[in-house]
Formats: C-alpha cells, sequence, structure tokens
C-alpha cells in the first residue's frame, strides 16, 4: 500500500514536470508571441482613447468652471449695484 501512494505522488509530480515544460513551449512559441504582440497593441489602442477622452473631460471642467467664475463674478457686481443703489435711496429719505 505504501508503495501505491509513494508511486501515485511520483506520477502527479512528473506529470506536472511534463504539463510544466509543455506550457513553457507553448507560451514561447512564435504564435504565443503573435497572440501576446496584438493584445499588447489593442491594450495601447484602448489607453490612448481613454486618454483622449480624459483629456476632453478635462478641458470641459476648466471651460464649465471658467464660466462659473464669471457668472458668480457678475452676480457679485450686480448685487453691489443693487445695494449702491439701496445705500443711496436711503440716505436721500433721511
Amino acid at each position: 500500500m505504501f508503495d501505491i501512494f509513494k508511486m501515485r505522488k511520483l506520477g502527479f509530480f512528473v506529470g506536472g514536470v511534463l504539463f510544466g515544460t509543455a506550457g513553457i513551449k507553448v507560451l514561447s512559441s512564435k504564435d504565443a508571441k503573435k497572440v501576446y504582440t496584438n493584445c499588447t497593441a489593442a491594450v495601447l489602442r484602448a489607453k490612448e482613447s481613454v486618454m483622449q477622452t480624459v483629456t476632453v473631460v478635462q478641458e470641459n471642467a476648466e471651460d464649465i468652471l471658467a464660466e462659473a467664475k464669471m457668472i458668480n463674478e457678475e452676480r457679485a457686481e450686480k448685487e453691489e449695484t443693487v445695494e449702491g443703489t439701496i445705500q443711496e435711496e436711503r440716505t436721500e429719505v433721511v
């Protein structure tokens, strides 16, 4: 019985070594290299597309921020004008 378990473990070990060796051969083949190259090219294209989208979003955010600041400045000027008019009316009434 002891020999059967020992042989079984040895069989698993040898099978793993053969499977690993075959796997390395497959992963380092010319066909695999073509697949890796095409996948890498696709990732680079996707990265470029994402970066273009990020640039557009950043530009839009900058425009929105600039317009919001202008709106707030105009609003503050109007409020100052209205407050100045109210002050003048109060001084005239007194």
